[in-house]
């Protein structure tokens, strides 16, 4: 009867044991997921494209600028430590202040729109996302987008696009030394947008990228440390100090009398690099070369050129602090 009994009692504390080890799995399984949802979101953000500030704006333009400004945001809509689901609101302005006698605008360029994110797995180190966003572009004024004669109005011409952008977007940390946060990102994109499933102005079919493929790389150093003083616990943070940016596109639907190898016509392409020093924050000094097959400020979509910039820029940068003991 007693054996009986404790091998009952054997049973059934196995039984809770392994209900216990299910529930505690469960648990650390959630736990591990809320936090990648939670690191996702940062992500997202710092993936964003930057802002800047640069005087004389695209130097060997067509046209000559005092001064070019992006200014550009991201707005997490939705972004719960729930969900590996997220969503946002994108609003992005570029200017360019023309060298002319009243130092005109002329025409912003102004894009609006939203991303849905997807996050693949749950390793914030090694990521992976999947991204599609929906964007409207306009720019001009209000009068017709083609003169009388003919050609393209870019004084006052109305002009507008609507777009879907698909990217899948992966990449990695490698630590240089982990415990002074010292460390470098490696960050792509691979992408596709596409127009034609959407209003547009009519004069874009003499010309414009409708269907692009994309790739982006960006290669980041993160380091810094902060020591207090010897009586108190030390502070490092971990501060983005540089960023190098490449960005690729390349138009592939049919234009008129440009084949699908005119890299002239169809190929987009920009190199940045942004240096932030140490009593620097959430700011860059940028250089930049590239060139535009298209001029993506699109009521000049039929201008080809290569360009420098120089400047200021900004973004969703990464900051973190940690204590340690002396």
């Amino acid at each position: 009867m007693v054996k009986s009994f404790l091998t009952l009692l054997i049973s059934c504390m196995s039984v809770l044991g392994l209900f216990a080890q299910n529930i505690v799995a469960k648990d650390s399984l959630a736990q591990k997921r809320e936090y990648a949802n939670k690191q996702y979101i940062g992500l997202y953000k710092e993936n964003s494209d930057l802002a800047y500030t640069s005087p004389l704006g695209e130097i060997a333009a067509p046209s000559k600028y005092v001064i070019n400004g992006r200014l550009t945001a991201i707005y997490m809509l939705f972004g719960s430590y729930k969900s590996p689901i997220a969503f946002s609101i994108i609003p992005d302005l570029t200017v360019r202040v023309r060298k002319e006698f009243s130092a005109g605008v002329r025409t912003p360029s102004y894009r609006l729109g939203g991303a849905m994110y997807v996050r693949l797995n749950a390793d914030p180190e090694n990521y992976k996302y999947a991204e599609l966003a929906f964007t409207h572009h306009s720019n001009g004024q209000d009068m017709d987008a083609v003169n009388p004669d003919g050609s393209i109005n870019t004084r006052n011409g109305n002009f507008n696009a609507n777009y879907l952008t698909l990217s899948y977007r992966f990449g990695h940390l490698t630590s240089i030394k982990p415990k002074d946060e010292r460390f470098y990102s490696f960050n792509h994109r691979v992408g596709f947008s596409w127009y034609k499933w959407f209003n547009y102005e009519l004069v874009l079919n003499e010309g414009f990228g409708f269907t692009r493929l994309l790739y982006n790389f960006s290669w980041r150093k993160y380091d810094g440390i902060e020591k207090k003083s010897k009586n108190e616990p030390q502070i490092k943070t971990g501060k983005e100090s540089w960023r190098l940016n490449t960005e690729f596109s390349y138009a592939i639907n049919h234009i008129l009398f440009k084949d699908i190898a005119n890299i002239q016509k169809r190929l987009n392409s920009e190199i940045n690099f942004n240096y932030s020093f140490p009593f620097m924050n959430n700011v860059f000094l940028m250089i930049t070369a590239g060139y535009y097959g298209e001029d993506p400020y699109n009521i000049y979509f039929k201008d080809h050129y290569a360009y420098f910039r120089f400047g200021l820029s900004s973004g969703f940068l990464r900051n973190r602090s940690r204590q340690y003991d002396n």
